[in-house]
């Protein structure tokens, strides 16, 4: 995994989860379809007119195999969270 990679993902990511679809709407298409796979936004995909196989297709390798990390930081931040 690149670093540098991973933490730009993990940003658009955080963005989205905080922001909403606001947040979400102002990233590139290829970030957008990364941030619906990773939060389970299927409900963005559709909006977007893309499958799960398409979305895969259009991210790419690097940032498919990413996802999983990306989204297991997120769920343990946003449990943190509620612990607070």
């Amino acid at each position: 995994m690149q670093e540098q990679e991973f933490r730009h993902l993990l940003g658009k990511v955080r963005d989205a989860a905080t922001g909403g679809k606001d947040a979400w709407s102002v990233q590139s298409t290829g970030e957008k379809l990364a941030v619906a796979v990773t939060l389970n936004r299927f409900d963005w995909l559709q909006a977007m007119d893309y499958t799960i196989a398409e979305a895969i297709e259009r991210i790419g390798p690097e940032w498919t195999t990413m996802i999983p990390a990306v989204a297991r930081l997120v769920l343990d931040e946003a449990q943190e969270d509620d612990f607070i």
